[in-house]
């Protein structure tokens, strides 16, 4: 009788759950969404019962499609850089703040005050931001005391499922060095940073391998999800670490990019890598004995979307962005040339994070013309994500990672015309599997597999995933773009000031 994998991916938007069996084949999926609460402060929580929710219906539904007890273990991949306070209970004692709220510059500003930049850096592996949990429990602790002193543990989203199917408080290296309270040496929890910060280290959960059986299914939540008594929980990992081992990336030499709403490129590495500049990031892999480096930009797919939504009439939702004007904007991007006839975008629609950290930059077309067309436009905005892309890219050559190649997933990896971009500007193969959205559901998916020994190790991976394309770089158009980049470079570094004074 065949067993399965149930792994749950705890969006900002939704719970996504998904069954696969033992050679890698989806099964059947279901979605609950549920909602954010952003308010004028730049906050931006959920209700953790509405998590809780969520797992509960899309486990319901999906233990009946093969049965609760043949699924042998339960997985997760989650949201990142979120703080949720519970009691001892295990309740919470107020909604998550998730990593989108940035309500905490003031405590973010106190750390730079008190604690060296780089020396913050090398110890965590980020650049400091409000968007962290450090700051999050720090801003409770200054602005809602009583609920900070009640605090028997902090919380990620998928930590708290894993309570609540189990009873125990835990989270794993890879959810925990999104906090910026890990020490990325140790894989502890930084004394440095709670003597810094001056929070309490026993409000932190114990750390656990990513593929450590948390517990089993408790006779409770037994009841509440459809789930068989006693199932095994792994804890899986955080959604960007479980995303590069659903793309392959699971040992040196391959990097993954991303092209969602934002975009991000990741590698493998024995090391964490400290660019110079702070321009990038480190997580603990969910690949024991493995660092995540990380470049993430706010805006790829997003970029794109807003620029068919502006520039096409007639597109009322995503349907019609997907169909009707799709097939007109790839003839009219095929119909410009490599380096969009001399136009230029800046991809900097909401500011950036990486490689620029610079809240204050913003998006530009610049070269335009009486001959410039939708189409050069279009193919700019493109090629403008994949300079992007590329500094970052080469941040992490230029600091010893080894890259070959580079797997394609997100949405926009769809677009044909921007998968052969990207191949060019990299001038790197790149290759497109076939899923291209279920990156994180299988990378969580494996690490309960490994967890339960159903697999051997993470090169499980291979199970799962097919090619659908491999595209190989043009070398002419590969040095055009060469040109073209750096063109993107001075453009940024010209406009910079002005930028300032926007």
């Amino acid at each position: 009788m065949k067993r399965y994998i149930l792994a749950h991916d705890l969006g900002t938007s939704g719970n996504k759950a998904t069954l696969f069996d033992e050679d890698g084949k989806l099964v059947k999926s279901a979605v609950y969404p549920y909602e954010l609460y952003v308010g004028t402060n730049n906050s931006a929580e959920q209700n953790a019962d509405d998590w809780w929710e969520a797992v509960c219906e899309t486990s319901r539904q999906l233990a009946v499609e093969v049965g609760n007890k043949n699924i042998a273990v339960v997985s997760f991949s989650g949201q990142m850089m979120g703080c949720l306070c519970v009691d001892k209970c295990g309740k919470p004692l107020r909604n998550a703040m998730i990593w989108a709220d940035m309500r905490t510059t003031k405590q973010a500003d106190y750390i730079k005050k008190h604690m060296d930049e780089k020396e913050f850096y090398k110890l965590t592996g980020h650049r400091l931001s409000a968007s962290y949990s450090l700051t999050k429990l720090m801003w409770i602790r200054d602005n809602q005391p009583k609920i900070y002193e009640n605090t028997y543990k902090m919380l990620n989203a998928k930590d708290y499922i894993i309570y609540k199917l189990t009873g125990s408080f835990v989270t794993e290296p890879s959810d925990a060095s999104s906090t910026c309270m890990l020490d990325l040496n140790t894989l502890m929890w930084s004394d440095d940073i709670m003597r810094v910060s001056g929070l309490d280290k026993d409000k932190l959960p114990d750390i656990i391998s990513s593929v450590a059986i948390a517990g089993r299914v408790s006779s409770r939540a037994a009841k509440e999800t459809g789930l068989a008594e006693g199932t095994a929980v792994v804890c899986g990992g955080g959604d960007g670490c479980c995303a590069a081992v659903g793309s392959g990336i699971v040992q040196a030499g391959v990097a993954n990019c991303c092209l969602g709403t934002s975009s991000w490129i990741s590698v493998a590495s024995k090391i964490p890598i400290y660019a110079e500049n702070m321009e990038t990031f480190n997580f603990a892999h969910i690949v024991p004995g493995y660092i995540l480096p990380c470049g993430t930009m706010q805006t790829g797919g997003g970029a794109l979307g807003w620029a068919v939504k502006n520039m096409y009439s007639g597109i009322n939702d995503q349907t019609d962005l997907d169909n009707a004007i799709y097939e007109t904007m790839q003839n009219e991007v095929e119909c410009s040339s490599v380096g969009a006839n001399g136009v230029l975008f800046l991809p900097y629609l909401i500011g950036e994070r990486s490689p620029r950290w610079n809240t204050k930059a913003k998006g530009v077309f610049s070269g335009l013309t009486l001959n410039s067309k939708r189409g050069d436009m279009m193919r700019a905005v493109m090629e403008g994500v994949g300079y992007n892309l590329d500094i970052i890219l080469n941040i992490f050559k230029n600091n010893g990672a080894r890259i070959d190649e580079l797997i394609l997933i997100g949405g926009g990896a769809r677009n044909k015309i921007w998968q052969k971009i990207l191949c060019d500007i990299f001038n790197a193969p790149v290759i497109v599997p076939n899923y291209l959205e279920e990156a994180t559901s299988m990378g969580a998916a494996v690490a309960g597999g490994v967890g339960v020994g159903m697999f051997e190790d993470f090169n499980a991976i291979s199970k799962f995933i097919d090619i659908n394309e491999k595209n190989i770089p043009d070398l002419t158009n590969a040095h055009i773009y060469s040109k073209m980049k750096e063109l993107f470079e001075n453009t940024y570094q010209a406009l910079n000031e002005i930028f300032e004074k926007m």
